[in-house]
This record gives structure tokens, sequence and C-alpha cells, in this order.
């Protein structure tokens, strides 16, 4: 059982957290300062780094065990048998989707504050997480077309998350619950994947 004092400790780090994720969602990442943490959490700035070294060290709290949930269930997908990799990529890329809109506030954070770019050796743990998740969905599709790994199935694959993510942008701000949103428009959706699919393999011809 935890003392009293650890108990209060723990309330602070979370405080802290929380505080932390509301701005960066609500100003971007880099617009917001410990300071500003610090009085949004009710505790001074030195107390921040009692808990955590930068705002680095926040992000990472914030997003890597998130991060990490949706690499696994990607690779649950991928494990599927009976599944061809068009069909992979769909339920990799409803998943996607899905994961984003239930974290409609944070999602631009998890993804996108201190990125990199994806044909870059990352420093950062975060960005090496978000180019395995890139890399699940390059992977499909180059199996799809058949592709070796070069600069074309890489422009591919970015064409192809930028889709997704134009999808977001459209329906972040619904008010439409989740799953009766989903429901909706899966099959649109899935047939934005045929889509895009069709136009690569005609880009190829």
């Amino acid at each position: 059982m935890k003392s009293k004092q650890e108990q209060r400790s723990e309330e602070t780090k979370q405080e802290i957290l929380k505080s932390a994720g509301n701005l960066f969602a609500e100003k971007g990442f880099d617009a917001v300062t410990i300071r500003e943490i610090a009085k949004n959490a009710g505790c001074s700035h030195t107390t921040i780094y009692l808990y955590f070294k930068d705002k680095e060290a926040l992000l990472h709290q914030l997003s890597m065990p998130s991060l990490q949930e949706l690499q696994e269930q990607f690779n649950e997908i991928l494990k599927i048998n009976t599944l061809s990799s068009e069909g992979k990529l769909k339920e990799i890329s409803r998943e996607y989707i899905t994961f984003c809109l239930q974290n409609r506030s944070m999602y631009d954070v998890f993804f996108n504050a201190k990125s990199s770019r994806v044909d870059e050796e990352p420093e950062l743990e975060i960005n090496k997480l978000r180019i395995e998740i890139f890399d699940i969905m390059k992977g499909l599709i180059q199996k799809i077309l058949s592709l070796p790994s070069n600069e074309q199935l890489l422009a591919f694959t970015r064409i192809y998350y930028y889709s997704l993510n134009g999808i977001l942008s459209t329906y972040s701000y619904q008010h439409e619950p989740l799953g009766m949103l989903m429901k909706r428009l899966t099959p649109t959706f899935d047939l934005a994947v045929d889509i895009l699919i069709l136009g690569f393999k005609e880009k190829l011809k």
C-alpha cells in the first residue's frame, strides 16, 4: 500500500501529465512552455523537473503507451491468415482511423509533435515507434504492388498516409458517436482504399 506521500506524488505527476496533454492539444507542442504546464497543474515549474526531464519526456509519457497499443493491434491484424494483404490494409486503416477518432484531441500530438522524416534515422524513441507504425502500412502496400523497397514505394505510402489523415481532418469534429460514425462510413473508407490501390497499380503500368 502506498504511503500518503507516495499517493500525493503520483497525483501531482498525473496532474502534470493532464495539464501537458490539454495544453499540447490546445496550443501545439512547440508553443507550450514548462511554466504554462506548471501553472495549469497547480505546481511550480521546478516540481515538474522532479518527475520529467523536459517537455520531450512529457510527450513520451503521454504518447508511447497509446502508440504501442496501436502497434500491437496492427501486428495482430497482420497475423490473420484468412485476410489478403489488401484486406489487412483495410483493417489496419480502419483501426488507425478509429484510434485517432477515439483520441480526437490528442492524435495530432501522438503522431506529429517533435516528428521526424520517415526516411531518416530517428533520434527519439517516439519517432522510432511512429516509423514502425508507418512501416507496417508500407509493408502491406509493398506486398500488394509487388514493389522493391524504393523511393516509389515510399511515395505511395506517404500518399496513402496523407489520405488517411485527410479523412481524419474531415470527421474529427463530428459529434456523432464513434460506433455509428464508423458503421456509416466504413464502406466509404474501404472504397477509398480500393481507389488508391487501383491508382497506384495504374501508375505502375
